[in-house]
């Protein structure tokens, strides 16, 4: 088959929904006009652990405009069925308003509806809820850990007792929330016994058949609509209890109900990064060859719910070792249950196994990125399989002679500006984007335009933008003749939209789809007597600008407008589906190299990131618009995980202190430097039919790392806990 010209796919083209959001026309969850709508505030629990002894609503059900105050006490009883397709982690979930135990401080006890979003508020703040309460447990220090998922290779202590250098170093690192822009918020309509959801999702179908099982409804019974998503990082990746509450408010009182968590509400109310404390044992030689590595991993997950993430793989297979023993343990905790955030597993684990490499180096007096080309191994030595790509090496390089590493002065505390003491730092990060099935339904219709739709999400990454690319350059038409939909439940069902997956799964499905209806229509020509193609062979015809022709003879062809008018068709339409990697035995992982120069102030300990430079490993990259605002954005996160994001918790009862933008610090404008980044050419065709990696996660991994050890180089000082703050350094 010839190949199908590619003009849209690499170009640096503008978001196609842009306009939209700079408009205000973009609709969110909270803002679909639902006629008869009226609103919901849940009320918090005050307690950490316990249960609840009494509710008096009075004054709220006597409140002007409160419809209904909803709690364990008259709640309908929700079967809560099991869900094979959900995201949620393993153990019981969290079944609201179905007893009086309280497990953890936020959790949803009571929901007011109103005819007003102000009476509701009021009438929540008018309940008043009695408790029994328990001493709870949200201090990772000090609670019992689970039994642990053991990883080892080789004999690693023999392997570090015979090792020339050794290192053994503890590491903190804090709790991260996600803080999108847009609030998590639910619409929820009974029509009889039909329900339809407005929803901030990052996976349509995972709510779709939430939904489902907690109120066991079949599942052409539901409908889950989530065309745009203001920001998500993680956070949306389940279905979550305010959900839940909307649809079953609306149930009871027979109205559409409206449910926008609080900013303050989605510290609680919604996941986290997890705290964790991970001790590392290292060993080398005296040339910085690793012997064996051991890493003791505890992380923090609910009392109810067992979350664990991917962790211990970067310490697996990041650099060439024979001997790797790792255990890792939950730690159950009064507290709502984690859920993934960007780079999740690998960007923890990178700070710890980043700063402890560059420790080594400076103890061996190596140069860091020496030190890992001395490291590199030549296959994954965690499951015996060949890279499909890896080009780490050519990372350093790249990333070296563009940030000028040869700069450097490897002396902590050698370069100063003033009363600044300047230090660069650099470190690799690597991570394992998702390839899950997903289908897509492609159409062209007889006016030579297209409908592509999957049940998808775009929470910020530009996936309307790139897969009406990709369907473009498949179908042979420009980007202004393709529609691309998304977020609706009812659309061909696809994974998650998280885990760097979404390019690789739902693309793949996409370019299947339209790929059949391109290839419908030369059959269609090739085999029609009036046509100027006929008796072409099909696979010398591809199709440009939405016409077919021989693809050495541009003359002979006609337009998809043409061919279906004349054979009296309304359309071709296609189906088309990704089955995931298939049975191929390659370790398929994106890189990175990121390089930090930083300025800390000699006297007040303060750090300011002054540049930084991202070199990527991420495979074919469809939309460089799309990739350098992805880079450009887990940077500033990364920025955010080493200087200034940390949740404080007053253990006493769980509550969630800096619950705020206000207090729980973010990155901005001030903080954000000189930001370049650089993609290696190149693409990795390992189970998918792009070419691409991912790239959403891996530009987070080793942000932190690449600081911390800049930080080091300006002051001489090793930070082990994150965020690094100015009382540490002073």
């Amino acid at each position: 088959m010839s190949p199908q010209p590619q003009a849209t796919v690499g170009a640096p083209l503008s978001r196609v929904d842009g306009r939209l959001k700079v408009t205000g026309k973009a609709v969110y969850a909270a803002e679909h006009d639902v006629d008869g709508a009226v609103h919901a505030v849940i009320v918090d629990a005050s307690i950490g652990r316990g249960r609840i002894t009494s509710i008096d609503t009075g004054a709220a059900d006597a409140h002007p405009g409160v419809l209904r105050v909803i709690s364990h006490r008259n709640a309908p009883n929700l079967p809560y069925r099991a869900n094979p397709g959900s995201n949620n982690p393993p153990g019981r979930r969290l079944r609201v308003f179905q007893d009086d135990r309280v497990v953890f401080h936020g959790q949803p006890v009571a929901v007011v509806i109103a005819s007003t979003l102000e009476a509701a508020q009021h009438g929540a703040s008018l309940v008043e809820v009695r408790y029994e309460a328990e001493t709870p447990s949200t201090d990772l220090h000090e609670a019992e850990p689970g039994a642990p998922t053991d990883y080892a290779r080789g004999d690693a202590e023999a392997g570090l007792s015979n090792a020339a250098v050794r290192l053994d170093l503890a590491y903190e690192l804090a709790r991260n929330h996600h803080n999108p822009m847009e609030p998590h918020a639910t619409i929820a309509r009974w029509d009889g016994d039909k329900l339809t959801v407005w929803d901030k999702t990052q996976w349509v179908m995972g709510t779709h058949d939430e939904l489902a099982a907690v109120f066991d409804l079949p599942a052409d019974a539901v409908r889950v609509i989530s065309p745009f998503v203001g920001g998500g990082f993680g956070s949306g990746l389940r279905c979550w209890p305010h959900t839940i509450v909307a649809a079953l408010a609306a149930r009871v009182t027979r109205r559409p109900v409206k449910l926008v968590l609080s900013r303050k509400q989605m510290y609680f109310g919604t996941g986290f990064r997890p705290s964790y404390e991970y001790r590392l044992r290292l060993g080398s030689d005296r040339r910085g060859r690793l012997n064996a590595a051991i890493h003791d991993i505890d992380a923090e997950t609910s009392s109810f719910e067992t979350f664990t993430e991917a962790v211990m793989p970067a310490g697996q297979m990041l650099y060439s070792m024979p001997n790797v023993r790792q255990s890792y343990r939950t730690v159950p905790l009064d507290v709502n249950t984690p859920i993934w955030m960007r780079g999740p597993g690998f960007a923890s684990a990178s700070f710890v196994i980043e700063s402890a490499m560059d420790e080594l180096a400076h103890e061996l007096g190596v140069d860091p990125i020496e030190l890992r080309r001395r490291n590199e191994p030549r296959e994954d030595e965690s499951t015996n399989e060949p890279f499909s790509t890896r080009r780490l090496s050519e990372c350093y390089t790249v990333g070296a002679r563009a940030f000028g590493w040869d700069r450097r002065d490897p002396r902590p505390r050698s370069t100063r500006d003033g009363d600044q003491l300047i230090g660069l730092g650099m470190a690799a990060g690597v991570y394992d984007p998702g390839r899950f099935p997903a289908q897509a339904r492609a159409r062209l219709d007889a006016d030579g335009t297209a409908m592509v739709e999957a049940a998808t999400s775009d929470m910020g990454p530009g996936t309307y933008t790139s897969q009406t690319q990709v369907a473009a350059d498949a179908l042979g038409l420009t980007m202004r003749t393709v529609t691309f939909r998304l977020g609706d439940s009812r659309y061909p069902p696809t994974s998650p939209h998280g885990g760097s997956a979404t390019m690789a799964s739902v693309g793949s499905a996409v370019v299947d789809a339209c790929n059949q209806v391109r290839q419908q229509a030369i059959k269609l020509a090739v085999e029609d007597r009036e046509s100027p193609l006929y008796g072409v062979t099909a696979d010398h015809v591809v199709v440009r600008n939405g016409r077919l022709h021989v693809q050495n003879n541009p003359a002979r062809g006609e337009t998809y407008k043409s061919l279906l008018a004349r054979n009296d068709r309304s359309q071709l339409e296609a189906n088309g589906t990704y089955d995931g990697p298939g049975s191929e035995r390659s370790a398929y992982f994106a890189y990175n190299a990121t390089f930090a120069e930083v300025a800390v102030d000699a006297n007040l300990g303060l750090v300011r990131v002054r540049r930084m430079l991202g070199v990527y490993d991420a495979g074919r990259i469809i939309s460089p618009k799309l990739a350098q605002s992805q880079a450009f954005g887990g940077i500033v996160g990364g920025i955010g995980t080493a200087l200034l994001e940390h949740t404080v918790t007053d253990h006493r009862d769980g509550r969630i202190v800096n619950a705020g933008l206000a207090d729980y610090l973010v990155p901005v404008n001030a903080d954000v430097p000189e930001i370049k980044a650089i993609y290696l050419d190149g693409e990795d065709n390992a189970g998918n039919l792009l070419g691409v990696k991912g790239l959403g996660e891996v530009v987070q991994v080793g942000v932190a790392a690449a600081i911390g050890n800049a930080v080091f180089n300006a002051t001489g000082r090793r930070i082990r806990q994150l965020p690094i703050t100015a009382e540490a350094l002073l």
